[in-house]
């Protein structure tokens, strides 16, 4: 374990816009026109018996909006509203299972949102059961859910350790309630504390909790307070996002006092202070925005090369195909990509009529695929070899990317990585900056709608 010392100075020098690479190419790249017959196609090539799931649900409902949010969620105070919008999902995963084959093993489940705990506990055990009944679990599967402490039970808990969650991941995002207040979250320690209470007590083997630096009236010297208590609750891993203000993208935002948000420097002594203070504190800094405990299996998975990059963030298993349930979700299977409908009374139009709840999609070609492969291997392992490459893809390597590996040469005396003859290794402080080494290899930048969808890379 190793304590990462961050250099400001870089942090200025490479702060931009990019992508995040949760896919490639990104979900700009997906469209309405894409062909069912040639996703359903892709579906049945990487159909085998042999071939491990993930399995996604979104539960898109909250009882109050976050202003900072994201997501594609649906604010209500109408309990009723669940159990209607379970009897879609389990619709579409019984018609979707049909182009499965049965023997096929979920070695992944996450539930997202929205918040997943929204549910009540019978629904949770009604969904589960379900899901359990048509998919074949992997006994060692990672079973993961986000919750919402805010309003958690302990049957909640309970009902989902029931039917196989053993990870759960908490939203916390800033500790002090001068913050909370202006996002609209408030949320106790006393909340915190309660929940990790039961999670831990329940048997959960692992508890992640989610961060956010630059909301309003943060500074590095607040959030250290956050990250004080944060280290004494001891989550196994972190997520700690840096936020995008993007109101023209997510109208929820427009609600936040822009004057109230620290400025970029501010921003970057957060992410000095947070970088610092996780890998003194024993947290390996997988990347991007994650931090594990040097035990947990995400550091594991990327000690052994194992680690996946999704939608999902990073990931513990490579080579799965990903079937998303619910509005919003997307799907990964194969060289394709697709995503359900965003809006609820769509998806529920779509499912009545016995459809695919279908929205867009995006099919690889063999210079995506090649370049994903690429770009996963950075973002993930750290590392490109580029005779393995060049045989695993069936291309020179050097001579393929002969363009993308000459841009190297600042970022090499800076520090970020190592480039020899066989391979490039990126180093510790290049883990702060893998974005922007990534992009190096991405053929669809500069498109004029990128520019103000992505977030800064640092």
């Amino acid at each position: 374990m190793s304590v990462l010392h961050f250099d400001i100075n870089l942090a200025k020098k490479y702060a931009t816009a990019g992508p995040r690479y949760t896919s490639y190419p990104t979900a700009l790249k997906f469209t309405d026109c894409v062909d069912r017959v040639d996703l359903l196609h892709e579906m049945r090539v990487h159909n085998r018996p042999e071939r491990p799931l993930s399995l996604y649900f979104h539960l898109p409902f909250c009882y109050s909006l976050c202003w900072f949010c994201g997501c594609t969620q649906v604010i209500t105070h109408d309990q009723s509203k669940s159990s209607r919008y379970i009897d879609y999902l389990m619709r579409e995963m019984r018609k979707m299972r049909l182009n499965i084959h049965p023997v096929r093993k979920a070695v992944q489940m996450h539930w997202g949102g929205g918040t997943p705990t929204f549910l009540r506990p019978d629904e949770i055990r009604e969904l589960g059961s379900e899901i359990q009944h048509f998919f074949p679990f992997d006994e060692k599967a990672e079973v993961s859910v986000e919750i919402d402490p805010r309003r958690l039970t302990e049957d909640h808990v309970k009902a989902l350790r029931e039917v196989g969650f053993n990870r759960a991941s908490m939203g916390v995002q800033d500790i002090n309630p001068e913050v909370q207040e202006a996002v609209h979250r408030f949320q106790t320690h006393e909340h915190n504390t309660q929940a990790l209470d039961w999670l831990h007590t329940a048997g959960f083997h692992s508890v992640n909790m989610d961060l956010i630096y630059g909301l309003p009236h943060q500074t590095a010297a607040t959030f250290e307070k956050t990250l004080d208590v944060i280290l004494e609750y001891n989550p196994d891993r972190l997520a700690v996002y840096n936020y995008a203000h993007v109101p023209w993208m997510r109208p929820a935002q427009k609600l936040l006092n822009e004057s109230a948000l620290p400025d970029p420097e501010e921003k970057i002594r957060m992410l000095k202070l947070i970088v610092e203070r996780l890998t003194g504190a024993g947290y390996v800094y997988i990347g991007m925005d994650h931090f594990a405990k040097y035990d947990d299996e995400l550091a594991e998975a990327q000690r052994q090369k194992k680690l996946q990059r999704n939608f999902q963030g990073y990931s513990t298993h490579a080579g799965t195909d990903i079937y998303a349930f619910g509005m919003s979700s997307i799907s990964q299977v194969g060289n394709a990509y697709y995503q359900n409908v965003k809006d609820l009374k769509q998806y529920y139009d779509h499912v009545s009529n016995d459809l695919w709840p279908l929205e867009r999609g995006y099919i690889l070609n063999r210079d995506d695929q090649i370049r994903h492969r690429v770009i996963m291997e950075l973002m993930c392992n750290l590392e490109l070899d580029y005779d393995a490459l060049s045989r695993e893809l069936d291309i020179d390597f050097r001579r393929y990317f002969r363009n993308s590996l000459n841009q190297f040469e600042d970022m090499e005396s800076d520090g970020l990585l190592e480039v020899s003859d066989d391979r490039m290794v990126v180093s510790l402080t290049g883990r702060l900056f893998i974005r922007n080494i990534a992009m190096k290899f991405d053929a669809y930048l500069g498109e004029k709608k990128a520019e103000k969808s992505f977030s800064q890379t640092v």
